[in-house]
């Protein structure tokens, strides 16, 4: 066991993806994996482990914002030996060149958070993804003829804001859209020397406030999965 995660040591397989909801990392489990087994409910942040295609597959929650994703992918990767986490999430687009449903590999991601400087040293606004991962799901959605956007995202630790509008550091380096996780993430395996990644789905759009009906995002949820899924397949 780790301080949060409850779990055996060999519960937790070497590929974890990790929505920030934990009943979205349940309706993963119960929709894409066989063999299912709970492995931690601690603070009922849900973590499955189960098979997609013969192949062993955790999946589990990262709560929201830095520190959270912080505590939970660093145990994973020090303490459980997983070797490669994919963030699945949704985003907020800050430009109108993005739709609803379309889907981001993330290259870097921006950020205001001190994360990465007060826990490793590591100097910096951005981060880029971590390992082979990155190329892996582009090379994965080529192959399925998927359209993914790449490019770099503003990973905020704010969610309301006093001044609407896209915030400078996002503007100044053409971030696409927003979340609130990836920064720690990609600080986490640069330091561990794991692999990281983080794919996306655009729930909403902030310039013309279009979002996802509840219906919709399990529907947008379920394209994202089959990428991730597919990729790690022959990971």
């Amino acid at each position: 066991m780790s301080i949060h995660i409850s779990a055996a040591k060999g519960d937790i397989a070497p590929i974890v993806l990790m929505p920030g909801d934990p009943l979205r990392a349940k309706y993963i489990a119960d929709n894409f994996l066989t063999d299912v087994k709970l492995v931690n409910s601690v603070r009922n942040a849900f973590y499955f482990t189960g098979q997609y295609k013969n192949k062993a597959i955790s999946v589990g929650a990262s709560g929201m914002g830095c520190p959270s994703i912080g505590i939970y992918s660093y145990e994973l990767y020090n303490e459980y030996d997983v070797e490669c986490i994919i963030r699945v999430g949704t985003c907020g687009a800050y430009t109108t060149d993005l739709r609803l449903f379309d889907i981001i590999n993330v290259e870097r991601a921006f950020s205001e958070s001190t994360y990465a400087l007060h826990a490793f040293g590591i100097e910096g606004d951005h981060l880029y993804h971590e390992g082979k991962i990155y190329k892996a799901i582009n090379d994965t959605a080529a192959k399925k003829g998927m359209h993914i956007i790449k490019g770099a995202i503003h990973s905020s630790d704010i969610f309301y804001r006093a001044k609407p509008g896209t915030p400078p550091i996002a503007e100044k380096n053409n971030c696409v859209a927003v979340e609130m996780e990836s920064f720690a993430l990609f600080a986490n395996a640069k330091y561990l020397q794991k692999s990281a990644a983080t794919l996306l789905t655009v729930s909403d759009i902030i310039p013309t406030h279009e979002q996802m009906s509840s219906a919709d995002r399990e529907k947008a949820l379920k394209d994202m999965m089959e990428l991730a899924l597919e990729t790690v397949l022959d990971f």
